[in-house]
């Protein structure tokens, strides 16, 4: 039987492009004078609709530019930082490489009472995953199960916190605009996060008008003691509820509920993860039947005390972990990539400044202060990201490095799900500000991976996202899907970096 168009396309892409590498004998990857009379036009329509400042580089899988505007000059990049963020990551950790989370402790344990008799303290080392009500990872439940299932029955003293990288103090980065605090796209950045240091509150009505609403969960579990229910219960089935941050970590809740009103959820960002700790790790060891005869303060535990770990549990691998951040464009989980591969020093901009500059031998193609590319002050030139999505693929880390960028038809490239051939025609990351609308990514084309960075620095964003989309519309009418490279052995594994990042 012969094979339909589409699949020899497929099969045509999988020979050409494994491993982005150029395959001898290929026909040269080019845009014929169609193609780029087309994107000339797309450019000039693209600036009556979307004025301000474009910058656009267009590229074989060598980096060699097809087409380009500006493509020298500094841009503010936005979320496309990521993808940057994630190959530093890769480079200095390796894709298997996890974050641990652990209870350590001094002393021992009774065995007749089940009392741990001495210091313990819990470890976070900034799992991004870590206490999610929602989504995948590990939690303070299957700590506090492991120390059950040890034989531990009661815990005293303070909670302390430890991290191995550092002091264990979460803040709001100050490369980042004061505007943005309090945002959910921006909550506090350190190694104690629980829940992506979002807190949700379900709130319910009560039974009896006038009476104060009921708090029926929250995520994290167990804040009930954080919660100060000021707002009331009344006729009928409206609400009017509002959550308001307190200075002691606190949250009150404000306003209205109809006696026979649905559950609502409010959501708010935590101003003290610390405070949400404690709150969380008490319900964690309530429900796996252990006692904490808690005293009320929180100390830091400094990483130099001695100590053995009691319980641990592992994230998912640094891949998983940099999938995820690119596909929601998590801000929190970029920032904290960027702190676990910079080992917490407070470099990390400046470290990954210059990893780019190694990678695309350009020395002043980038200007980075964030992980995330939630601040203004970055600063990226599309040849640079051109040069970073040839070169990369072909470092010892860089295995893979597309599939790391969510495809075309998911997560923040969902609007790219129709005008290509499949799913996977395009890996890239977008980038969106008040004032930025970027996307810089891989496109499978017949002849090769066709590289493409486009950047937008002006007042319309939203009309400049969907010019961006047109553009690899009309670049992938006839694309092919991007086909994954070999898994790496075990050697190759190793030599990328261990099971455990400390």
């Amino acid at each position: 039987m012969r094979p339909s168009a589409p699949l020899t396309r497929l099969l045509t892409a999988a020979a050409l492009v494994a491993a982005l590498g150029h395959v001898p004998g290929a026909t040269a990857q080019t845009l014929t004078a169609t193609q780029a009379r087309q994107v000339a036009l797309w450019l000039k329509q693209t600036k009556r609709y979307a004025p301000g400042r474009w910058g656009v580089a267009i590229a074989n899988q060598q980096g060699d530019l097809l087409w380009s505007e500006r493509a020298t000059e500094p841009f503010t990049p936005a979320s496309t930082v990521k993808l940057l963020t994630t190959g530093f990551g890769r480079t200095r950790l390796g894709g298997t490489a996890r974050l641990a989370t652990r209870v350590i402790a001094d002393g021992t344990l009774d065995s007749l009472t089940g009392e741990w008799v001495g210091p313990w303290a819990l470890e976070l080392n900034g799992d991004p995953t870590f206490e999610r009500a929602t989504r995948e990872g590990r939690s303070l439940s299957e700590l506090a199960q492991q120390l059950a299932e040890q034989g531990v029955r009661r815990l005293s003293g303070p909670l302390r916190v430890a991290s191995e990288t550092g002091t264990p103090d979460d803040g709001y980065p100050t490369t980042w605009a004061p505007a943005h605090w309090g945002r959910v796209f921006a909550p506090l950045v350190g190694a104690v996060t629980l829940n992506e240091n979002i807190v949700w509150l379900t709130i319910g009505p009560a039974s009896k008008k006038g009476a104060a609403p009921l708090l029926m969960n929250s995520a994290p579990e167990g804040l009930n003691a954080l919660v100060s229910m000021h707002a009331r219960t009344v006729a009928g089935y409206r609400s009017s509820l509002a959550v308001r941050r307190m200075a002691d970590g606190g949250f009150l809740v404000t306003g209205t509920m109809g006696q026979h009103a649905r559950p609502r959820r409010l959501v708010s960002v935590s101003t003290d993860p610390k405070a949400v700790l404690a709150e969380a790790w008490a319900r964690a060891l309530r429900d796996a039947g252990i006692t904490w005869d808690r005293e009320h303060r929180i100390e830091n535990r400094t990483p130099s005390d001695s100590g053995y770990v009691l319980a641990e549990v592992m994230s998912a691998p640094f891949d998983s972990i940099a999938t995820e951040v690119n596909t929601r464009s998590l801000n929190i989980g970029a920032e904290l990539m960027l702190r676990w591969a910079a080992s917490g020093s407070g470099t990390g901009g400046a470290e990954l400044t210059a990893h780019v500059a190694e990678v695309t031998g350009i020395p002043d193609g980038a200007h980075l202060v964030d992980g995330s590319g939630l601040s203004h002050e970055d600063r990226v030139t599309p040849g640079t990201f051109i040069s970073y999505l040839a070169k990369f693929p072909s470092t010892p880390a860089g295995k893979n490095f597309p599939m790391l960028l969510p495809a075309n038809g998911e997560g923040t490239l969902v609007h790219l799900k129709s005008g290509l051939p499949a799913p996977g025609v395009v890996h890239a990351k977008t980038g969106t500000l008040s004032n930025v609308s970027t996307l810089v990514g891989y496109l499978g084309r017949p002849d090769g991976v066709m590289l493409i960075s486009l950047m937008y620095n002006g007042g319309r964003v939203h009309t400049a996202k969907r010019q961006q989309w047109k553009l690899f519309r009309l670049l992938g009418a006839d694309g092919v899907v991007i086909p994954s490279d070999s898994t790496p052995t075990d050697d190759e594994s190793e030599q990328l970096g261990g099971e455990v990042a400390r």
